[in-house]
């Protein structure tokens, strides 16, 4: 198959962008931004989070936002960081899709989430019911996936050890892949995704980078060697994890992205007029 004929998913990520910014955006701003963002065309937009105030306030205002979101053909998403979150989230009947980080380093998920790894996987078996329960799909992002600055056991040989223990027991309908704190290369992340694709090839994967400016076009090239085909990005690479480190390293760009996939002729369905009415949106709120 030629790359003219491969298409590629988009997970357009405004809650990931807007989480770590200290002024409040209002919630009419949000609502107006993501309105855009629904008639691009992009596959899921993962939209906001039900977690706690106190950790993500930013994000307080999630299910009023939710409330006056435009009809729309594209998924939403909806990030949570325990079992309450994702009993609120799955009330929503807009919702489609309960995103849940699952780290593989426990020192982030203890500042991810206050919680043990072992904790963690007992949380995702309930989320994972209460998913089935009320018809949504289940996103584990696999955080710290490409290695963790804080001393913590990391190897392509752990990261295949969870997705399998993590597949066996929870109904997951995809893996995204974090680089959580940007230490990704281009060759690491064809071996992942080439490894997790022969090793578990009913299982669909993502790639969800946080990526230092410059290097976005050799990550995303690694990835599709790999076999990745879904990636998340964010309008002007804003964002990155308030959790991980003191600095934020943002996101993969949208817009690098999509010039990567026109010049390597790739099929996308973003529409490219909506795109930049979008786009300029977001320089009032970024």
């Amino acid at each position: 198959m030629t790359n003219s004929l491969k298409a590629i998913q988009i997970t357009e990520c405004p809650r990931d962008a807007m989480q770590g910014i200290q002024n409040w955006i209002a919630t009419e701003q949000k609502v107006r931004y993501l309105n855009a963002l629904l008639k691009c065309g992009f596959d899921v937009l993962d939209f906001g989070s039900f977690v706690s105030p106190k950790a993500i306030p930013q994000l307080k205002d999630s299910a009023a936002v939710l409330a006056q979101l435009d009809p729309s053909p594209t998924q939403l998403l909806a990030i949570v960081a325990n079992i309450r979150g994702a009993a609120e989230a799955c009330t929503h009947e807009r919702i489609s899709i309960i995103g849940y980080p699952f780290s593989i380093s426990e020192t982030f998920q203890l500042r991810n989430a206050n919680a043990t790894i072992t904790q963690a996987l007992i949380d995702l078996q309930q989320i994972s019911n209460l998913c089935k329960e009320h018809g949504k799909k289940l996103r584990v992002y696999l955080s710290m996936g490409f290695g963790n600055p804080y001393g913590d056991p990391w190897s392509v040989a752990l990261v295949l050890e969870w997705v399998s223990k993590l597949s066996s027991c929870a109904d997951i309908a995809e893996f995204a892949l974090s680089d959580t704190i940007a230490c990704a290369t281009p060759e690491l992340a064809a071996q992942l995704f080439q490894t997790l694709s022969y090793q578990f090839p009913n299982i669909l994967l993502a790639a969800h980078l946080h990526v230092v400016q410059g290097r976005e076009e050799a990550l995303i090239k690694g990835c599709m060697a790999g076999g990745c085909q879904h990636f998340d990005t964010a309008i002007g690479g804003f964002g990155g994890c308030p959790m991980a480190k003191d600095d934020l390293t943002g996101n993969l760009s949208t817009e690098a992205l999509l010039a990567y996939v026109q010049k390597a002729q790739i099929k996308h369905s973003i529409d490219e007029v909506a795109f930049e009415a979008a786009r300029q949106i977001s320089t009032s709120i970024f």
